[in-house]
């Protein structure tokens, strides 16, 4: 696969971006990081990853790519499973003896762990119902990143997370739900999400 320079590094771009986010950049986000005002050139870019396989692209579906590594980066990892965490309403979540295998890239050195999502509140974000989410075993998440959350030491959710003076808000990704605003005490972060497995 012979790349030029700024197609490896719209790929390596692609690669940490999919790796923090768990989706694809927008051609707008794209552009940013690269300083490109045309989108023909970064639809170009991509067109010309897409024929050299580097990456696979779904025309109708948005911010949906996979990265095509080569057998030599393409290693798994096995890691626990640990049942479901509610995309909705805040339920218990459920330790089961499981194991998935991920892409290596996903996982990064650190302690992670996969579950399942259940409900629609973050489909914005574009994790859906019966989705598994890669999440980094890390209590200490930065605004904006999408977390799994304990409350009140019983329930766990998926949201995104924010300081606020002494308080935690929890905001779905999805308008019919509302935000939680919790006291910060009330809220322990079991990990923070890393990457999206999704089964056909």
């Amino acid at each position: 696969m012979s790349l030029t320079r700024r197609q490896r590094e719209i790929l390596e771009f692609l690669r940490q971006f999919l790796r923090k986010h768990g989706y694809a950049p927008s051609l707008l986000e794209i552009g940013r990081a690269f300083s490109l005002s045309s989108s023909a050139t970064i639809h170009k870019h991509l067109c010309a990853l897409e024929a050299r396989g580097a990456i696979r692209r779904s025309r109708g579906r948005r911010r949906y790519m996979e990265l095509v590594d080569s057998p030599s980066s393409g290693r798994l990892v096995d890691l626990p499973l640990l049942g479901s965490v509610p995309a909705g309403k805040p339920l218990e979540a459920l330790e089961v003896e499981e194991r998935i295998s991920v892409p290596e890239f996903l996982v990064s050195g650190t302690r992670a762990y996969v579950l399942r999502v259940r409900g629609d509140s973050m489909r914005e974000e574009q994790i859906r119902d019966g989705d598994y989410v890669v999440v980094e075993d890390r209590p200490v998440p930065e605004n904006g990143e999408t977390v799994v959350a304990l409350l009140h030491g019983e329930e766990v959710t998926l949201k995104k997370f924010h300081r606020e003076r002494g308080k935690v808000r929890l905001s779905p990704a999805n308008p019919a739900y509302e935000p939680m605003v919790l006291p910060a005490k009330e809220v322990r972060i079991q990990g923070i999400v890393r990457g999206l497995l999704r089964r056909y």
